[in-house]
């Protein structure tokens, strides 16, 4: 898979826009759903997916087959999120309007059909909006993205056991938060 990811940028990088296509749908979803369990809402997710689509396009030049393709790309995308969350911040502590939080709960209809606890998933989602995005990006990088420290510490380039400690504490947080509306 690694390989493929290599001769399609070597081919963009040549001149073939048709590789890039390929890349893109290769990796358009898995970004979205990133920024999304990120963002914790479509329009933020969406506008970040654009911009690391962008990012990917502009800089793609600049990769250098040390990593991954998805571990290049799932750092913009984690960096980009962060930033995003830090402009809403501060939008809203400039902001004269005291409107509902900055990051909306899923609503139901969004999540998939397949899921079958509904209702827990949606408090867990309320919680990660309330931890620190940080907290927040080892927690969905380890539970629905299912990576190992091994992989998440060459996404984030932090060490493993501040890893640990980042999940351990985003999720005694995410208990608490989801005990306390039971």
């Amino acid at each position: 898979m690694q390989d493929n990811d290599f001769e399609l940028i070597k081919k963009f990088l040549e001149g073939d826009e048709v590789a890039f296509n390929l890349i893109v749908r290769k990796y358009q979803k898995k970004i979205y759903w990133h920024a999304r369990q990120m963002l914790g809402n479509h329009l933020d997710a969406d506008e970040v997916t654009q911009e690391v689509l962008i990012v990917l396009y502009k800089k793609l030049k600049d990769f250098n087959f040390q990593s991954s393709l998805y571990t290049w790309i799932y750092k913009i995308v984690s960096t980009r999120s962060l930033n995003q969350i830090r402009k809403k911040k501060v939008k809203n502590f400039f902001s004269m309007d005291d409107s509902e939080n900055q990051f909306e709960a899923e609503d139901p209809k969004d999540i998939v059909a397949d899921i079958v606890n509904r209702e827990k998933l949606d408090l867990v989602n309320k919680a990660l909006q309330k931890i620190p995005p940080k907290q927040r990006e080892i927690f969905i990088m380890r539970n629905y993205e299912q990576q190992s420290y091994e992989e998440i510490s060459k996404i984030t380039g932090k060490s493993i056991g501040g890893l640990k400690a980042n999940y351990f504490h985003a999720l005694k947080k995410i208990l608490e938060l989801t005990n306390e509306k039971k």
